[in-house]
């Protein structure tokens, strides 16, 4: 008999609402440790509070949020030292060079110098934005400049990395080079939460939790998902299509 997977990130029975508008509607859902977990919705499906309640930057009304076991939100908890973080809006600073956001990054993360110079050349490396050091942040292509928030957030070797849209607003072979750059994260052993609006990449995740409304409609391989559909993998938007319409009681989506 097989050990359970460890479990990264957890939410059990999470709500959250923002005045009137209810944000999550008791969604439930896991991430297992060394996987790629696919949080996909449309636009205001909910995956942007999803994630910052994972970060402990919100907290839920009721249910419970897990990071490593541990309450994201707890001060005294050093699990944050384990979580990196990639919001869907801008957070570099435009008018600093690629290198000095780095730097800027590596002393929030508390890195001794000879640990920021050895993780800097690793990163700019595998970004292969070593030749842009000097380039302004707000002078980069939207490819690049979402290489560059990844490599800031991958500066302290976190064990859980979240990232929110990472590839919204790039052109296509730049989503093929982050989803590479993912893949690779992976193999060296870390946990990745992806949230997307963009259904075909559903099939690129081992697992996905779809969302709709703040409710997750679905849970699961992406391609025993679209098995039991009747669909290839590949066009994941019918299987989304399908959940809904089953959900709102056969009306259009």
């Amino acid at each position: 008999m097989s050990a359970r997977p460890e479990m990264a990130v957890s939410l059990e029975e999470v709500r959250r609402a923002f005045g009137k508008a209810q944000a999550l509607r008791g969604v439930s859902l896991s991430v297992h440790a060394g996987e790629v977990y696919g949080l996909v919705g449309p636009d205001g499906a909910g995956k942007t509070t999803a994630i910052r309640l994972m970060a402990g930057l919100l907290l839920p009304d009721s249910g419970k949020v897990r990071l490593l076991g541990e309450d994201p939100t707890d001060t005294r908890s050093p699990v944050r030292e384990s979580l990196g973080l990639v919001p869907q809006r801008n957070t570099l600073y435009g008018d600093l060079s690629v290198g000095e956001n780095l730097r800027f990054f590596a002393r929030l993360f508390g890195l001794s110098q000879r640990d920021f110079e050895e993780r800097r050349a690793q990163l700019l490396d595998i970004t292969r934005l070593g030749r842009f050091t000097e380039r302004r942040a707000d002078a980069l292509s939207g490819g690049m400049y979402k290489k560059l928030a990844l490599a800031c957030a991958l500066l302290h070797r976190p064990r859980v990395l979240l990232l929110d849209e990472p590839t919204n607003g790039v052109d296509p072979v730049s989503r093929r080079e982050l989803w590479e750059l993912l893949y690779a994260l992976v193999h060296e052993g870390m946990t990745l939460l992806v949230s997307t609006p963009y259904m075909d990449e559903a099939a690129r995740c081992h697992r996905v939790g779809l969302l709709h409304m703040g409710e997750l409609i679905a849970e699961g391989d992406p391609r025993e998902l679209a098995r039991r559909h009747g669909v290839a993998a590949s066009n994941f938007e019918a299987v989304f299509l399908s959940l809904v319409e089953k959900r709102d009681g056969g009306r259009a989506a």
